[in-house]
Formats: structure tokens, sequence, C-alpha cells
């Protein structure tokens, strides 16, 4: 599969995020993307790597004048490569750009507390002698509003990319969550900001807004942007996670792809035989129960350990897990399998050895399988892509991540 993209000198920053309107995951590296444009990353790869003969060699500080090989290679090329490479992962900074930076994390934070309000009950309730539940809802978004279009504003010309990838995230959630959106009086524009048409909001019923932010919902609008603020406070200036998380998280993965397997087989439902060697018409129940639990075991250790990734094709598949989770909730808990409002697994042993092991097969046949496949490709790209989320491999190609990967085998 090519990806073509075009570049228009005429056009600003906004059009980096006008495909964010689609909801696509593959969005969250064009932010960083974008500090390359402004810093010259790109112009230099392209005429130093690609051109030749003197009219068209680029000479950079620090760098040796490139010669022609046999093979009609420059022999310098790998040097300037190195060095771009290098100033992509450590752009200068200007003024502008660390007065964005700065605002980008004092924003998020505003951002973060505008949530927590939206998501508490005490908002949605009158003040005795006071503001009435729909004065403080709208008061809330309105600041809601606000904070979000600075937070956007300021990662359009920050170098925080391991922020700016939450936010691209965000971003993301929002444009998914557009009709909902637009039922309370807030629209998307074309530059990612969001509007609020007050009159709107005032007409519609407070309880869609409290709906739309619910904590109730791991998979609500307000529960998927808070997280996306947690990880983007959180992380470093580049969002670089540490070896032992990296490791950590692909080990779980890989580990949750041969339970999901495992819990999908025919194998670990076949009937017990007797002494004799005759089978029977029961179950391993201990065994299945065992695979279970080692299912829920890695299935958290897994979101504890990638959560904290920038890596926008880890975040898309951790995401859709969450999702396919979220919709098996209540057969999931028939079984013993329980989800809390933070995502995480927990299983009840009587319950599930009690249950109907058969309706336990059939059940992950379709979950366990759909699962193995996320879990696949979060252990891929915390390992094989883990150097590459910034846009680039270590041998100097351009990767693009995201739904362009892996769409096709979903």
């Amino acid at each position: 599969m090519g990806i073509k993209v075009n570049v228009n000198t005429n056009q600003d920053s906004s059009y980096l995020f006008q495909s964010l309107s689609s909801g696509g995951m593959g969005n969250l590296n064009f932010l960083s993307d974008y500090t390359s444009i402004k810093n010259g990353s790109y112009g230099k790869l392209m005429k130093s790597y690609y051109g030749t003969g003197s009219a068209s060699s680029v000479n950079l500080p620090g760098t040796q004048t490139s010669s022609t090989n046999a093979s009609g290679r420059k022999s310098g090329s790998r040097d300037v490569l190195e060095e771009i490479l290098e100033a992509k992962k450590h752009p200068k900074v200007s003024k502008d750009t660390q007065k964005s930076n700065t605002e980008l994390t004092s924003g998020l934070s505003s951002l973060s507390s505008t949530v927590s309000a939206l998501q508490s009950d005490k908002t949605y309730t009158d003040t005795p002698n006071g503001q009435s539940a729909k004065d403080k809802v709208v008061s809330a978004m309105k600041d809601y509003v606000k904070n979000y279009n600075d937070v956007v504003k300021a990662a359009k010309g920050s170098t925080l990319t391991g922020k700016t990838a939450y936010v691209a995230n965000m971003m993301s959630s929002t444009a998914r969550n557009a009709n909902k959106l637009a039922e309370i009086g807030v629209g998307i524009n074309s530059d990612g900001t969001i509007e609020l048409n007050e009159g709107k909001l005032k007409a519609a019923d407070i309880s869609k807004v409290q709906e739309l932010f619910s904590t109730d919902n791991i998979m609500s609008y307000g529960s998927t942007v808070a997280s996306r603020l947690q990880f983007a406070g959180s992380t470093a200036g580049t969002g670089a996670t540490d070896g032992t998380e990296t490791t950590t998280a692909a080990s779980s993965a890989s580990s949750l792809k041969e339970d999901s397997r495992a819990l999908a087989s025919d194998e670990l439902y076949a009937m017990m035989k007797d002494k004799d060697g005759n089978e029977t018409d029961k179950y391993d129940v201990n065994k299945i129960l065992a695979t279970a639990k080692s299912f829920v075991n890695n299935y958290n250790k897994m979101f504890a350990a990638a959560e904290s990734s920038t890596n926008s094709g880890v975040l898309a598949n951790l995401s859709y897990i969450r999702e396919k989770t979220a919709h098996s909730a209540e057969t999931l808990k028939q079984f013993g399998i329980s989800v809390d409002d933070k995502g995480k697994m927990k299983i009840d042993e009587d319950t599930f050895k009690n249950s109907d092991m058969s309706k336990v097969q059939n059940f992950f046949k379709d979950y366990g399988s759909s699962i193995a496949t996320n879990a696949s490709l979060v252990d891929y790209y915390m390992t094989t892509q883990a150097s590459a989320a910034s846009g680039y491999t270590d041998a100097g190609a351009y990767n693009v991540q995201g739904s362009a990967r892996y769409d096709d085998i979903m």
C-alpha cells in the first residue's frame, strides 16, 4: 500500500488537523511532523539524501563534503542523514516554540481540571441559594471549550511530541463523538478547535452532557479525553518510554495473544479421559480456569505498561481492545469476569468454574480471536516500531503509522 502526501505551500498548519475529522488513529504523528516541517528537517533530508551533483548538494555545519561513489550514492549522505535525524529528535527550540511548550504543559493541566468538573456529580446538582445545575454546566462547558482550544493551538507549535501525540488522540476522540457533541451545541472546526453554541446547550437536557462525560463508562467521551490528558501530562518531553516499560508491555501483549488463542481453541475444551483412557463428558475446568486467569492477568499488565506509549499503533490497538471488551462486558460478567470503571479486569473463580464451558468456548472463539489480533499488533508496535514512533526508522525511511498499516488485517 502506498501513501501519497501532497504539500501545498499556500496552506497553513491547519491542514495537518483536517484529517482528524475522520477519527482515524493514524493521525497521531502529524503534530510532531509539523515540527519537522518548521525546523526544515524534511527539506534538508530530501535535498541532501536524494540530491546528486554540485548544484543540489547541501553541506551542513559539522558534516563532511559529499562525494559520489561507484554506485552513484553520495558517500557522505549517511553522515548527513544521521545529523538530520538527530536534529529531528532534538530540534532547535525558538522563543515561540518555548512559549508553545510552556502553554501546552499548563494548558493540559487546566483542561484536565475542566474535564473533572464535567465528570463531577456536583456540577449537575443545583446549589442551594446559588447557581442552578444548568448554569453550572454551561459555565463548565465554556471553560472546557476555551481550555481545549488553548491546548490544540499550543500543540501546533510545540516540540513536545510525547504530549502532542496524546493531544492528537484526544482530537480523534472528539471527532468520533461529533454527533453527540453537536446535540449539546459543540461543533468542530476545520483546524481541530471546537466552538460552543451556548443557546443550544441551554436548550439541551443536561443529562446528555453528564452521559457524554460519564465516569461509569470507560468508553465515554469524557473518560477517553481524561485518559489521554492523564498520559499527556505525565509523559516526558519526547514521550519515550523506557526499556522496561516497552519490554513489559510487549511481553504481556504477546502472552495475552497466546491466552486469547488458547481460550478460542478446541484443544483447551477437549473432554477429560477416565483412568482407562476413555473420553468422559467432563471438561478440565481447572485447566480452562488457569488459562482464563492468565488472560485476565496479562490483559491488565499490558494496559498498565502500554498505555503510556505515544506510538499511534499501540494506542489504536489498545483502544480497539477496550471497545471490544466494553461491548462484551455483559457476557464476560456471566462468566465471572468483570471490568471496573478504569478498564481493569477481575475474575471470580467460583462463578467461572460454574459456567457452561461450551458457552465460554463459543464466546472466546469470536472475542478471544479478535483480541489476539490486536494484542499481536500491540506487541509488534511496542517492539519493531518503538524506535520509529516519531516518524522515521533508524535507516532513515519515513514510517507511516496508524490505520494504514493494519486495517487490512483487523
